[in-house]
Order: structure tokens, then sequence, then C-alpha cells
């Protein structure tokens, strides 16, 4: 079938047709008629033909760093929430934590007629990405980093860690810290400094050796606790940047006879589902991925609509939750 075909089939001209399938003014007797033509013989309109026509595609791509990430679904299920309703539809790219792969990625949707508008989920920002994302020919919102080249939603890290780190201070005198690499501005940088500066308002010098980089895995987070208890086995408390490595520490302190909270006191960010439902349940900051994964898309939108009422930069807010795994 083609649009021909459905012309002569509903009685109408092929512009009538073109006018329906593309929103325009039809007559409510010819519509009916063209309506009934398509549902009888399922017709579905050419997307490539309908792209030539207006240059849009209605499909918006989504990079994400990691598929498997409590966090990043979070996010997505709220990116895909507004989308969906705005009539789009997502093209997800998911990179394996491998930023060359995030600027492919970048590269191949600056092509002509691939995408609308970019969502980045990102991690790190090199001088590669800031190029990639300066030669993209269709609006971008980056969500979980706050640059200042592009709109961007982003999470208040340094506050939600002084804050979580704060709740572990009042029981504890020697705290130790598994953080992640600092290319990571947000999770890496802001994290750390959040926990430092709440040791320095609590008159606490944290040496070096009571801090350790992971990866955002339970197993890295196992594998740089134990290496604490060899390095600064004094320790009292251990301040994790996310609930995953706060995980692994849980499980690498109860297989070496610690008891949390009476002899070491543990907390993360992201509060994770799980989070609630370990032994001990985790103290940590909630973080609204959901909420900012919608208010990403929202920007998104607005700027590919052109409502200048969206704003261009959100931070988004957060909530210190207690629980068990400390004092």
């Amino acid at each position: 079938m083609d649009i021909n075909q459905i012309a002569q089939m509903a009685g109408v001209s092929r512009a009538t047709v073109s006018r329906y399938l593309n929103d325009g003014y039809v007559s409510q007797e010819k519509r009916v008629a063209i309506r009934r033509v398509i549902e009888k013989t399922g017709y579905v309109p050419s997307r490539q033909a309908k792209t030539l026509r207006t240059g849009k595609t209605n499909v918006v791509g989504v990079i994400i760093p990691k598929i498997n990430s409590a966090s990043v679904s979070r996010m997505v299920a709220g990116i895909t929430l507004v989308l969906n309703e705005a009539g789009y539809q997502v093209l997800l790219a998911n990179t394996d934590n491998d930023e060359a792969r995030e600027v492919e990625f970048l590269r191949l949707f600056s092509e002509k007629n691939q995408v609308d508008g970019v969502i980045l989920i990102a991690t790190v920002i090199t001088d590669e990405h800031r190029e990639a994302i300066a030669a993209l020919p269709v609006p971008i919102v980056v969500l979980g980093q706050n640059v200042d080249l592009c709109s961007c939603v982003y999470q208040d890290d340094y506050e939600a860690m002084r804050g979580v780190a704060a709740v572990a201070l009042r029981g504890a005198a020697r705290p130790a810290y598994i953080g992640v690499f600092e290319e990571d501005v947000a999770v890496g940088h802001e994290r750390r400094r959040g926990f430092l500066d709440a040791c320095a308002e609590a008159g606490i010098e944290v040496p070096e050796r009571a801090m350790r980089v992971a990866e955002f895995t339970v197993d890295s987070g196992y594998e740089q606790a134990e290496a604490l208890l060899e390095a600064y086995p004094e320790l009292d408390a251990i301040v994790c940047a996310t609930d995953a490595i706060a995980y692994g520490t849980l499980a690498c302190l109860r297989e070496h006879g610690r008891a949390v909270p009476g002899d070491v006191i543990v907390t993360g960010i992201d509060d994770a589902e799980i989070s609630q439902i370990v032994t001990p349940t985790l103290t940590t900051a909630h973080l609204h991925y959901k909420t900012s994964g919608v208010e990403t898309a929202r920007m998104l939108v607005g700027i590919i609509t052109g409502d200048d009422s969206i704003g261009r930069e959100l931070k988004m807010g957060f909530e210190v939750v207690t629980r068990n795994s400390t004092r």
C-alpha cells in the first residue's frame, strides 16, 4: 500500500491523505473515510519518507554508561515516560563505561536525520566530548554532570555526601572513605570533597591511607574495604561514594568479623531498593534519579519545540535516609 492507493480507496485526493497523516486540516467526513481505509488495510506511513518531508525523525538518542545500573535504570524510566508521551521513540546507546564509545555515539548522532535530540547520561566530560557536543546539529541535554557547554540536569552530590558523612561522624572518630575515580566530577570529585569537608567540620583529619578508589561495583567495594582493613585497621566508619560499594563493604566487614554498626559504621549514596533489605539496612542519601530523568526529557523537548519557559540548568535535591548501618 502507498498513499496513492489510500487516496483512491477513500475517494479523496493524495494531498488530503498527506494532510491527514501530518495532522493537518481535513474535514470530519474525509477524516473518517481515510481512517477506515487505514484500519482496514493496516497501512503504516513510511518513517523515512516523513523524515525527508519534515526533517524530523521523532527519535531521541539516549547515551547511557551502564545498562544494569540501578540509578541509570531509574533515570531512563523517567526519560522514557516523558518522551513516549511527547511522541518520541527512544534510541538507547549503552557504552559500558567506555568514554571513547560515548564520543562515537555523539558523532553518530551528528549525522543528518539520525535523531531530533540527544540525552547523555554522563560520567566524564573530556575534550573529545566537548568537541563532539559542539558539532551536534540537534539539541543535547547532559544528565548527571554540571557542565557549561550545554543544558544539564545534575545531582547535588557535594551536599548529599556532606549530609550522609555528618550522620556517620556522629558515632565515629576514625572514618575511612571509598570513592571512585576523580575524572567523574560528580561522583568522584564532588562526593570526596563533601566527605572531607564534613570531616574537617568535625575536627577530624583523614590520613591518606584511609581513602581508597573503587569501581562502581559490589566486588570492587569488597576489595577496597578489605584493603582499608589492612591499611587502616583502627577505622570505625567506612563512608562509601555509592550504595553498590557499600554493599561490598558490608559483605567484607561481615566476613572479617566486624559488626555493623557496633564496630564499624557504613553509609552509601543512591538509596537503591536493595538498601532497604540488606542486613543491616543502609544509611544513604536518596537521589531523585527518576525525577531527574523526567526533568531532563522535559528540558530537551522544550528546546526542540522552542519552549522558552523551560530552564536550561537544574540541580536536583536529595534526602538523607538514616537506617540501621549507623548509630
